[in-house]
């Protein structure tokens, strides 16, 4: 077990070995696939003029390279968080931190529900930034990139809101408030339960009474859920612990909203966060499960897909679906299905990268991409004098080549090289 004393908001934060299943990463670039999760929160500063910015980030024990060690196995890796304006040119602020981590029993190195967690803060003044973190695995060299445009608050008003902070897990017992943060921001299920913190800084020199407004809205922005909260506020800083009232919601995106009103129900200020529910089992790129059953296509039958999409309820749909995926695993006695995760880290990958009028893995790029992987070489000739815009991808092992052909310059290749029979095969 570890511990972060956040002396600042006079907060501790347990780090204890478990975590969500399978966090949704956040706006964050795979290099040689060592992926972690962060979190950015906006607070008063105790610094006049300027906020302050908590970073978070949180390591899985699989996503970093444990060796054997005195101490049972060790890892370890560096966290590099630069803050620039917002033209990405000028650096304001960085820090660099390693961070060590002992386990006894090999099982924990793998194991999909342990964990990292570190923090540092930035005092920042009102504004746009672009923050980049950056990890590196110390044994295998690995690195994993995020950047994020991020805006800094200003808390000038009578009344202000820092940014709410998901909790995983609380303990309110004897006064500790122990926290420890969802910096993954994932909620597999209602029962769950949304439990969040954050700060209201008060100007005025008396006592007031406030009502605040927590409202959960679907990726479609509508509102499935809101509740009421009077609160007591004092001069200074109040600090509010809060959970939601169960509520049922499925897999997909949300967003939680939290406003504090005046005498007249008029909204002071508001602040949101975004959250996510993926279930256990499911790749983190999984927000959809109808979507997930029809980006199968490329794997499953006709009839495999029939069954899955047929089921009558969303979890009779994705127990089809991990049923389907559990047959393809090829070492079911662990934790992990590499041909379940490689298949949606390539629909994934094709979403971001080929996306044009249609989403990315529906496209041919998309396509050839998910079902053989990357290209051992892509040779792009984009404005060639006497043809259109055309890329070769070349896989060395098929000993084949695939020609894509941008016939209306605006990104949309087409492939115009067969691929069939064997090839139609998915390749791991």
């Amino acid at each position: 077990m570890k511990k972060l004393f956040l002396t600042s908001i006079f907060l501790t934060l347990v780090v204890i070995g478990f975590a969500q299943e399978n966090p949704t990463e956040v706006a964050q670039k795979k290099i040689n696939q060592a992926i972690y999760f962060q979190d950015f929160v906006n607070l008063q500063s105790e610094k006049p003029g300027f906020s302050r910015v908590d970073v978070f980030i949180q390591v899985p024990y699989k996503n970093i390279q444990f060796v054997k060690s005195n101490q049972g196995f060790t890892a370890k890796y560096s966290i590099t968080t630069s803050v620039f304006d917002s033209t990405k040119k000028k650096l304001i602020a960085e820090k660099t931190w390693n961070e060590t981590i002992n386990v006894i029993e090999f099982s924990m190195t793998t194991s999909k529900e342990s964990y990292n967690l570190s923090k540092r803060s930035f005092d920042l003044l009102p504004g746009n930034y672009f923050i980049r973190t950056m990890l590196q695995d110390k044994d295998s060299r690995q690195e994993a990139l995020g950047e994020n445009i991020f805006i800094v608050k200003s808390y000038t008003n009578n009344v202000s809101l820092s940014d709410v902070l998901l909790i995983s897990k609380s303990d309110n017992s004897q006064g500790k408030n122990e926290i420890v943060p969802n910096v993954s921001r994932n909620i597999p299920s209602a029962a769950d339960r949304i439990k969040f913190y954050f700060e209201v800084y008060v100007k005025d020199s008396v006592d007031t009474k406030n009502m605040f407004e927590y409202t959960v809205l679907n990726s479609e922005k509508t509102v499935i859920h809101k509740e009421i909260d009077d609160r007591d506020l004092k001069p200074g800083t109040n600090k509010v612990f809060y959970t939601l009232s169960e509520f049922p919601f499925e897999l997909g995106v949300y967003s939680l909203n939290v406003a504090v009103l005046d005498e007249n129900s008029k909204i002071i200020e508001s602040v949101t966060k975004a959250f996510y529910s993926h279930w256990k089992g499911l790749p983190a790129v999984i927000t959809d499960i109808d979507k997930a059953i029809s980006q199968t296509s490329y794997i499953a039958t006709p009839d495999e897909l029939d069954y899955m999409e047929s089921g009558e309820t969303t979890p009779e749909k994705t127990k089809r679906f991990l049923e389907f995926w559990k047959k393809k695993d090829p070492s079911p006695n662990n934790d992990e299905n590499e041909i379940f995760d490689e298949y949606f880290r390539r629909i994934s990958f094709a979403n971001e990268n080929f996306s044009n009028y249609t989403e990315g893995w529906r496209s041919d790029r998309g396509m050839v991409y998910t079902i053989l992987g990357a290209p051992n070489n892509v040779d792009r000739h984009p404005f060639e004098y006497d043809s259109k815009p055309y890329e070769v991808w070349e896989y060395y092992d098929l000993n084949r080549s695939f020609v894509f052909l941008d016939q209306t310059g605006f990104g949309d290749y087409r492939l115009i090289t067969p691929l069939s029979g064997d090839l139609y095969r998915y390749r791991y």
